[in-house]
């Protein structure tokens, strides 16, 4: 009689033993599955909202029809920052500002209010700015009767225009250099025109279009097209030619 109570005691515990263990297996996926799906998605969330934000630097400039006459170092930098979309720190730059710098206690609120001013408006007057006109040394070559040609080596490829302020650098590269730097001149009327200069001393008022922007540590280029250029005699003052540079190429 003991034997058989013992065997059936022992059946009942290993069937509650077995029971148990597969309703804890049960709990334990079912526990393990929702935070295992939670997890991904906030993985995929913060995957998301930490991956970098591509910005293009520039996605054409054909909108802008603003034109800069002879720019100072200032706005060249201004424009630098307003193309690339990079805040300027106008904050920092009213610090360094001497007239704030120097100005005696009293007076310097006073003062940074004024320079503060005078900065954002600067960032608000190249906010349209897409084409620019500079004067420069033409730095004109001898006539090449082989090729018939005179090159205007401002505008050379090779060439850089610096601007400097609020201590940044920017450069002015000329894209199409190969083209814009070469006048070409029939050798018929090439004497009339050295004629003209002494020493072939000539400057060149250039019209160029903001085609891209390179960002670089405490400043960068920005890379134009030469459309078109007039050369000027430096001694009389008067129109040597009007170039037209083809933008085909």
């Amino acid at each position: 009689m003991l034997m058989p109570f013992t065997c059936f005691f022992g059946a009942v515990l290993c069937a509650a033993l077995i029971t148990g263990c597969g309703s804890d297996d049960a709990s334990s996926t079912n526990s393990t599955a929702s935070p295992s799906s939670a997890l991904s998605t906030a993985a995929a969330s913060i995957a998301s909202s930490s991956s970098p934000v591509s910005r293009p630097v520039s996605q054409g400039f054909a909108h802008r029809t603003g034109e800069l006459l002879n720019p100072d170092d200032s706005a060249v930098v201004m424009l630098y920052f307003d193309l690339t979309g990079i805040s300027p720190p106008i904050a920092t730059w009213v610090e360094e500002d001497s007239r704030v710098k120097f100005a005696a206690a009293p007076d310097k609120a006073t003062k940074r209010v004024a320079v503060r001013a005078e900065l954002e408006a600067a960032a608000s007057g190249v906010r349209d700015i897409g084409l620019i006109r500079l004067t420069m040394n033409a730095d004109l070559s001898e006539y090449d009767p082989s090729y018939e040609e005179f090159t205007v080596r401002a505008l050379a490829p090779s060439s850089v225009v610096t601007f400097k302020a609020f201590g940044q650098k920017v450069s002015l590269r000329f894209a199409n250099g190969n083209d814009a730097q070469v006048w070409r001149v029939p050798r018929a009327e090439s004497q009339a025109i050295r004629d003209r200069m002494v020493y072939n001393n000539a400057s060149l008022d250039a019209l160029l279009k903001i085609v891209s922007v390179q960002p670089g540590p405490a400043g960068g280029t920005i890379v134009t097209h030469v459309m078109e250029y007039e050369l000027r005699d430096n001694r009389s003052g008067t129109a040597i030619a009007r170039v037209r540079v083809d933008q085909e190429k």
